[in-house]
């Protein structure tokens, strides 16, 4: 089993929606591959141990999170080394950060473009999650296996 490492800022809303999502999906094609997400600079202020808007996609989509409900953890070196592919969700975000904790990995990682609350809501950044997953998932599985997003 390959695994992805999905990394945002807190670990509570953006790479957990694609961590779960992910592997939700994965498994209903037969991938052989498993997430797993982190953050670069979670804050402990985040209420509770996943973002509403998150939960409420997954549900939506009959996805089910309660195995997941833990609260966000920070990435460590160990989390680079451990894993066969990293995924960064906002590169303009996320890829000074990794500069700064993790250099020698920055060459190493896949950035995105999928905005924080910040920049725009829960509606616009969870479909484009969900556009970026399905796109993965049709790289990584064998040919002719539609992702079923």
């Amino acid at each position: 089993m390959k695994t992805i490492l999905f990394l945002c800022t807190g670990n509570y809303y953006r790479s957990r929606y694609a961590e779960i999502l992910f592997n939700s999906k994965a498994e209903e094609m037969g991938l052989q591959w498993n997430a797993v997400s982190r953050g670069l600079a979670p804050d402990p202020r985040n209420p509770g141990p996943m973002f509403r808007d998150t939960m409420e996609a997954l549900q939506q989509q009959g996805i089910s999170f309660e195995n997941h409900l833990r609260l966000p953890i920070k990435a460590t070196e160990a989390d680079f080394e451990s894993n066969d592919h990293v995924i960064a969700v906002k590169e303009a975000e996320h890829r000074s950060m990794i500069q700064l904790n993790f250099p020698h990995w920055l060459d190493q990682v896949e950035f995105w473009h999928v905005d924080d609350l910040d920049c725009c809501g829960s509606d616009e950044a969870i479909p484009h999650l969900d556009r970026e997953v399905a796109a993965l998932l049709l790289r990584l599985a064998p040919t002719n296996t539609p992702p079923l997003i």
